[in-house]
């Protein structure tokens, strides 16, 4: 039975909004009954992408019929300025009666201006999560997280996220194999090495303005497994202790050792993912024991390190 999806556009749409969760359902096709796509807009006809690309063919609210899942693309605009009513009715009629309600990006903030996420989790593109929370305050906003489910809405993070975020309604709609086929064809992440997380320490550490703190990051990032305690750090570096305590709070806002403890974790999580045992893990991430590893686990990301291993032959975060 043909599963119907329909995307609601707008000028000024993120074009990999659209195409990215497209081609993941239409590769979803070979392998299971089709999905049948739908561009739905304000006023139909065509709109134009923040590219500057067309997408034709797009027809009313009114015109689509109805479908089984919505999918609300975004674009920077709707996080900027006012979202126009017209587009705001448009989402609103498609929504209300869809079993599923997902959104790309910050289409998140259409289906909040709706009302739709009140009380619920979601998540929107790290640049624009900070104002998302402000704006919808009864909204639970996961700003890290590269989509989140909860109950008939699934809301992801940015851009490319939407790609993962179709890949786990696939995974929902016909099971993992399907779901990982097309991974595969896509040479995409099933999951993403790094779990459900948009990013990295070395990606989110700001950039340190002393060339002592640049090199000692740069050591610290190179060999985790290292001794980098606090007297350690502070001997290589030719600073005492207290100094470079107060470096790491002047520059990057944390402590010594909780920043090397997420280092630590990253580095833990990566050689899960590459097969290695929790001990091992533990070992040549440079967090020691199996205990110290699980601790760390469960303070940072709310899991065990054996779930977590478990998350990259599937898209759900376990419960």
């Amino acid at each position: 039975m043909t599963h119907r999806v329909g995307f609601v556009v707008f000028d000024g749409v993120t074009m990999l909004d659209v195409s990215g969760p497209s081609e993941v359902l239409h590769q979803a096709s070979r392998h299971a009954p089709p999905y049948e796509l739908v561009l739905v807009s304000p006023s139909g006809g065509t709109v134009t992408t923040s590219a500057g690309l067309a997408l034709t063919g797009t027809v009313t609210a009114a015109d689509s019929g109805p479908v089984d899942t919505v999918v609300v693309a975004g674009g920077d605009r709707l996080a900027q300025q006012p979202i126009e009513d017209e587009l705001l009715a448009a989402a609103r009629a498609l929504a209300a009666p869809a079993p599923r309600i997902a959104s790309v990006c910050t289409g998140a903030f259409v289906l909040a201006e709706l009302g739709l996420l009140d009380g619920c989790r979601a998540t929107t593109h790290w640049r624009h999560a900070a104002s998302f929370a402000r704006r919808y305050p009864r909204v639970r906003v996961e700003p890290d997280a590269i989509h989140v489910r909860d109950g008939r809405y699934v809301t992801s993070a940015g851009i490319s996220a939407g790609i993962d975020l179709t890949l786990a309604l696939v995974e929902d709609d016909h099971g993992a194999d399907v779901a990982r086929d097309i991974a595969r064809e896509l040479v995409v992440f099933m999951q993403r090495p790094g779990g459900q997380s948009q990013f990295s320490t070395a990606i989110t550490t700001p950039p340190a303005r002393s060339d002592l703190l640049r090199s000692l990051i740069a050591s610290v990032l190179a060999d985790p497994a290292a001794d980098h305690s606090l007297p350690a750090m502070a001997a290589s570096a030719a600073v005492s202790p207290r100094h470079l305590a107060r470096l790491f709070r002047a520059e990057l806002g944390t402590t010594p050792a909780r920043w090397v403890e997420r280092v630590r974790l990253d580095r833990a999580q990566q050689l899960l993912l590459e097969g290695h045992s929790v001990t091992a893990a533990a070992h040549h991430s440079g967090l020691g024991s199996d205990e110290t590893l699980r601790r760390a686990f469960a303070r940072h990301l709310g899991t065990t390190p054996t779930h977590y291993r478990k998350r990259f032959t599937t898209t759900r975060r376990p419960q």
